[in-house]
């Protein structure tokens, strides 16, 4: 079966129980609504989760829930795609939740915390534990509903102009990063810079910032971030398991029929689904490509990670103390993650190391 046909078939099968009511005409009205991404056209796996679920929407309701795609720039700036949904100027938008820490630090557990959940522990947590029922209480405050819509998996942790071999080397550092990251990363003495996706080849290209992360492999190559910087990190501490979000206008939201609400719920976790495969079959690939081109595959320093633990966790107590909102979330999550590691650690962690090491050993010919 076709992916399209797979999401058709879930999304009517989500549906089914509000279609089967009398006033089924009623129950689906044709509608036109506009999505605003915070991407570019150019990155398919980002922008492209848009165009797969504005598709499964449409073929779920025979064309009659219609949404347009519009690529960061066309209707609004990368950066203030929250801002407009929740305003009303579009009915949706598609954006990293993180990118709005300055109107609410809690808006930061949409996407990423520092040192926080894979994508695992993220799906778990937002379907299974009652994640996502906080996050709608604290986005309701800004007129939005919001939903996941695609997870990157663990990122790498960017591209920089000269080796990183210890803290010092951080100091006056001016970087692209997004998220509760840039205020880690602060402390340890860089200068963080909020910068969207398009404009983040010509900041390294001019000099503007010194180092750039952005997400993996297939999108930091599409980015061209190779070309100028040639030491490339990782991990991403701040980024183990970043969540895309889709967020609707909370009026808007409450005016769909039930039916499309099942609709765009269930069309949305596919999407989310289909990136996570995306990323972890098309990243290996690339990962060789820009290696071969010339690029400097490079662990972060133990002591910038180990500053960054503790400093993370100082952080959150200090915006715990602060913002009632983020402490409410935050112990919420640090809980399930407590918990959840406890099985991680003996399970998917001892598998994984393994089998990397049986591959690396070449165990099959002993």
């Amino acid at each position: 079966m076709k992916r399209r046909d797979l999401f058709k078939a879930a999304a009517a099968v989500a549906g089914t129980s509000a279609l089967a009511r009398p006033a089924l005409a009623q129950s689906t009205p044709s509608i036109t609504w506009r999505l605003a991404s915070s991407y570019p056209k150019s990155l398919d796996t980002l922008y492209g989760a848009c165009t797969v679920f504005s598709s499964a929407v449409s073929e779920a309701t025979d064309g009659k829930f219609k949404i347009q795609v519009f690529a960061a720039g066309e209707i609004v700036p990368a950066l203030q795609v929250a801002d407009a949904v929740g305003a009303g100027t579009v009915e949706m938008g598609q954006t990293a939740s993180y990118f709005y820490i300055g109107k609410d630090t809690a808006f930061a557990f949409g996407t990423a915390l520092p040192w926080g959940l894979n994508s695992r522990q993220q799906s778990a947590w937002l379907y299974r534990a009652g994640g996502l029922d906080l996050l709608n209480e604290f986005y309701a405050r800004h007129g939005l509903y919001g939903l996941p819509l695609g997870n990157t998996g663990t990122q790498m942790g960017g591209w920089f102009r000269r080796e990183i071999r210890n803290r010092a080397d951080l100091s006056g550092l001016k970087m692209r990063i997004g998220g509760l990251g840039g205020n880690v990363l602060q402390k340890l003495g860089v200068v963080p810079q909020q910068i969207g996706a398009g404009d983040i080849y010509p900041a390294l290209e001019k000099g503007t910032i010194d180092a750039a992360e952005f997400v993996g492999p297939y999108d930091d190559e599409k980015l061209g971030l190779a070309k100028i910087a040639p030491y490339y990190h990782y991990p991403a501490f701040w980024e183990g398991g970043a969540e895309l979000s889709l967020f609707i206008s909370l009026a808007k939201w409450n005016e769909l029929p039930s039916s499309y609400q099942s609709i765009v719920r269930t069309a949305a976790q596919a999407t989310g689904h289909d990136m996570q495969a995306r990323y972890d079959a098309l990243n290996p690939q690339a990962l060789r490509r820009v290696v071969a081109a010339g690029a400097q595959l490079k662990p972060l320093p133990l002591d910038v990670l180990k500053a960054s633990y503790k400093i993370s966790h100082d952080m959150y107590r200090e915006m715990s103390e602060k913002n009632p909102s983020f402490k409410k979330i935050y112990d919420h999550q640090r809980a399930f993650q407590k918990d959840s590691q406890t099985w991680v650690a003996i399970s998917d962690l001892n598998y994984d190391y393994l089998v990397s090491t049986a591959i690396q050993q070449k165990w099959e010919n002993d």
